[in-house]
Formats: C-alpha cells, structure tokens, sequence
C-alpha cells in the first residue's frame, strides 16, 4: 500500500512515499481504508521535529474511511462501518491503517468521509476551545485569529451560534473577506493594523474576554494587549512558530490575565470524552450552524506539495489527502 514517511526531521522535503505491507488489525483495533486523510499544522510539528517522533515514520494524525477488518474484542465497529479519528499514534498518511477502536468514532448519517477527516481534529479543537477551555457565554465578545484558516473557520461559525461577537484576523483582504461571510462581526488585518489598538477601538477601550489564538509568535502580544481585565488567552497553535516565554509579572501587568496552553488530546483523553466532543461536532455540522469548507486537496503521493501549501499560507479552509 502507499504510504507517505518521514526518514529524518526537516522540512517537506523529507517526505517520502514507500511501499508498505497492509497491517492486520490486533486485539482491540480495527483497520480502516482512508477514503480522506486530514491535513493539518500539527503535522509539520512532527515532520520538522518541534513534536518529538519516531523516525522514519508515517506522517498524519487525521482520517476517515471503511473499516475493512476488526482485531479481537472490538464491538465498538463492525465491518462496513464509516470510521473517524483524530489523534495519535501517528500513521495517518497511508491508504489503510490500524487503529484503536476506543479512540475512532462511527460516522452518523450526514457526515461523509471527507467532512469528518476535514473537520474532526479541527472541529474538536474549536469544541474544546469555546465549550470547555474558556466557555463562551452569549453576548460575550471573542477575538479569533487566523479566522479564514481550518480551526478558524469553525470557531468563528460556532461561536456566533453561541451568540458571540466575533472579531477576527486575517493575514489578507481576501481571507478578511472570507472571515466575514463566516460570520465574523469585524476583522482585523493583523499584518497592517495594531491587533490591540483596534481591538480597543472596537470594545470601546474595554478588550475582549478571551482571545483563541493558534498563530503563536507572529500575534501574541498583540493578543495579550486585546484582553480585558481578568481575560484569557489561549494560545493553541504555533502557525507562524512558537509563542514566546513570558514572565507572570507581564499578565499581572495587564489586568490580571489568565494564559493557557492547551492541546486538543487533553481534553478528549477519555473514551467518554472523545463521544461528546465528537458528538456536538457532527450535531451543529448535520444542523448546518456550521459548514466545512474543504478549500483544497491534494492525491496522497503529493503530500510534499500540500505541506509546502500550509506552510507558505496558501491554503484556504481544511485540506485533504486523497488515497
């Protein structure tokens, strides 16, 4: 089968297709064939080796497909069944694959194969984010970086089905653009204009509650500078590298603020977890509150050139590998 492999850390370069044997599923796995495999930041981490990795190793965190064959004891799945994931182990890039029942979800009607490797670990990032790290409340107003991009999209469509104003930022006017037909109330072209300042402007000089931040370096201390007293930045990504070290004096100088760090697979660690948080994705994707824009894809073998796509910001929305 074809797989994509990373021999060495370093930069797209380093990826390379291979020929592997088809694994057969063990105790508690099933063995799912990728219809669509999910392209996301996280897996430039573990190519350029900012996340630790064994090496070489097939890239990929993100997929949805057929499960073809199920390992001793799974109930979970039967043969048939439309399977998603999004987590490690690393492995993704490949046409099939083994994984752990417990930690892969049934596809319900409504959702194909290609929203749910589009959306899942997005998705459930944007979950964690407004209902669970800092929970929105309606009326509140939100500032959300990189609107235009994958998690961005989705958290900017939920958070205004919560209720929320929504201020944005883009790196463009078309992605600003794209920001706003998602529903975003103002964006902020966080390349020209003072990401604080404006934000100011806009909540007549109070600041935003909680700022969602998955850029890193290239935005946070304008993010710091948008909160208001007692506010919260959760910083979540490392887009543009990662944010940098920050003393606590620095958020008791503005406000008393709160700084978190989170990573999606701390909050869906538990067999229990992983269902809700799927569950309330695939319920506001079935309601339409808020679509999946699949922006491009790319046929497996060009991984190399999707990787060079993300990080030269040029993609738009999820992007897919297709087998």
């Amino acid at each position: 089968m074809l797989a994509i492999q990373a021999a060495r850390t370093g930069g797209p370069e380093v990826l390379e297709a291979v020929d592997l044997p088809v694994p057969t599923p063990g105790p508690g796995e099933i063995l799912i064939r990728h219809e669509a495999i999910g392209l996301n930041f996280i897996d430039t981490y573990y190519r350029s080796g900012l996340y630790p990795a064994r090496l070489p190793g097939v890239m990929g965190v993100e997929g949805a497909g057929v499960v073809e064959a199920v390992g001793e004891g799974v109930t979970r799945f039967v043969v048939g069944d439309r399977a998603g994931y999004a987590g490690g182990p690393l492995g993704a890039y490949a046409e099939l694959r083994t994984y752990k029942a417990d930690r892969a979800v049934k596809l319900p009607e409504g959702v194909t194969c290609e929203v749910a490797a589009a959306s899942l670990l997005k998705g459930m990032t944007a979950e964690f984010l407004l209902r669970r790290c800092y929970p929105v409340k309606a009326g509140q107003t939100i500032l959300a970086h990189a609107a235009a991009g994958g998690v961005g999209q989705i958290l900017v469509q939920w958070a205004k089905h919560l209720g929320c104003r929504v201020i944005g930022t883009a790196g463009d006017a078309d992605k600003a653009a794209l920001a706003r037909s998602l529903g975003c109330d103002e964006v902020i072209l966080y390349r020209d204009e003072d990401v604080a300042a404006r934000v100011r402007e806009l909540t007549d000089g109070q600041g935003v509650s909680v700022v969602y931040d998955g850029v890193g370096a290239a935005t946070f201390e304008g993010s710091l500078g948008a909160l208001a007293r007692r506010g919260m930045l959760v910083s979540y990504g490392n887009a543009s590298g990662p944010a940098p070290a920050v003393l606590p004096s620095r958020l008791a100088q503005g406000g008393s603020l709160f700084l978190t760090r989170p990573g999606l697979f701390d909050y869906i660690a538990t067999r229990e977890e992983l269902d809700e948080s799927a569950t309330a994705l695939f319920e506001v994707l079935v309601s339409g509150a808020v679509k999946v824009d699949i922006g491009q894809t790319f046929p497996l073998a060009q991984a190399r050139q999707a990787h060079e796509a993300l990080e030269g910001r040029g993609t738009v929305g999820s992007t897919l590998l297709i087998p």
